[in-house]
């Protein structure tokens, strides 16, 4: 395993994770009420401190790039985006989709779901094999239900056939996957922000 530093700040919780010379420290707030700007670097320290690890010592630096809170996933891509910067390293991403099916071993077609409020998801589908096959998008509960699979996600939602999975466990269990990728950051946000909707439903009724 590389020396690695890899964060999550793209829902209500917050994970950390350190890795130096395969030790690892992960830290995890189940819920830090979106307040990850003023948490985060002192759980990055603290991650660190656990394996003495050094950010000069990472091979990369890695985020989880949504879906999600908007505010949660820029915050969480600027500072790694800072830290491989800073040090010249690889900034890798991986996305709350990638991070849960990573973790799914599964006979038959399913679908990842994040909760974006409201009774919608974001979601994306993927075959036996782990490949996409349904892009990712943003459904009613009614049409999640009506893929007839099942969902598995990090959160509670109301799906009969779900599956609650850790999400900080998940992004320990992803680490392989960024630890492969060159590099890129990119947020995925599926829809645009509750801010850009209202700006256009302003701009529609000009």
């Amino acid at each position: 395993m590389s020396n690695c530093l890899v964060i999550d700040t793209s829902s209500r919780y917050l994970t950390v994770i350190a890795a130096k010379d395969g030790r690892v420290a992960k830290r995890h707030i189940s819920d830090c009420a979106l307040n990850h700007s003023v948490i985060l670097m002192d759980e990055v320290d603290k991650a660190l401190d656990e394996v003495g690890l050094s950010p000069k010592e990472c091979d990369f630096f890695g985020a989880v790039t949504g879906p999600g809170s908007f505010t949660g996933i820029r915050i969480g891509i600027s500072a790694i985006k800072g830290f491989a910067t800073a040090l010249g390293k690889r900034g890798v991403g991986v996305t709350s989709f990638e991070m849960i099916s990573y973790n799914v071993n599964s006979d038959c077609h399913y679908a990842v779901a994040i909760d974006a409020a409201h009774g919608y998801y974001y979601v994306c589908g993927y075959a036996p094999d782990g490949s996409e096959d349904i892009a990712p998008c943003y459904l009613s509960g009614e049409r999640v239900a009506a893929l007839n699979r099942p969902v598995y996600g990090f959160e509670e939602l109301p799906f009969g056939r779900y599956t609650r999975l850790n999400a900080d466990e998940c992004l320990l269990g992803a680490l392989p996957l960024m630890e492969k990728r060159e590099g890129g950051l990119a947020a995925l946000y599926v829809r645009r922000s509750q801010a850009e909707e209202e700006r256009a439903k302003r701009l529609g009724n000009l």
